[in-house]
């Protein structure tokens, strides 16, 4: 049933509190590991190279073999953009789309908080938290990383 065949705006399903990614079984022990507060990492068993995005085989080395490992949750910000159109739902207006680079080597593509878009910069230290939402999707996001003894 396509938006205009509804006749009440009441029977169309709600938009989700926030759009969750796809998981593959390629993914899916990261966003477990999200869930539990971890932001893992493929480690390739025969190189031992870090590698992300996930994916079933090494791009150094061509091995099959892998295990998850955790990463610090520190890095910088390697690039980043605010996308102006289309404006989403699950986003507020002027949210941060950033790569990170973690302390590890290995970049993910990520959104920053906690942060005015003025005071984003490249090579800005930042550090994971991690955001719960409806229906228990928990995503990793990025913020400025706090001074030692700095209260969250």
């Amino acid at each position: 049933m396509s938006g205009s065949e509804w006749s009440d705006m009441s029977e169309a399903p709600a938009l989700p509190e926030r759009l969750a990614p796809s998981m593959t079984p390629d993914t899916q022990f990261f966003w477990d590991g999200a869930k539990e507060h971890r932001l893992l990492t493929q480690q390739c068993s025969a190189c031992n190279r870090l590698r992300h995005p996930p994916r079933p085989m090494c791009p150094v080395c061509n091995a099959l073999d892998w295990e998850a490992v955790e990463a610090s949750g520190r890095g910088t910000v390697f690039s980043f953009v605010m996308p102006r159109h289309p404006q989403y739902p699950w986003f507020e207006p002027n949210y941060i789309v950033a790569l990170v680079e973690l302390e590890e080597g290995v970049r993910l593509v990520t959104n920053l908080v906690d942060v005015t878009p003025a005071d984003v910069t490249i090579g800005l230290p930042v550090e994971v938290r991690f955001d719960e939402f409806a229906g228990g999707l928990v995503l990793p996001m990025f913020r400025p990383r706090r001074a030692y003894g700095e209260s969250t």
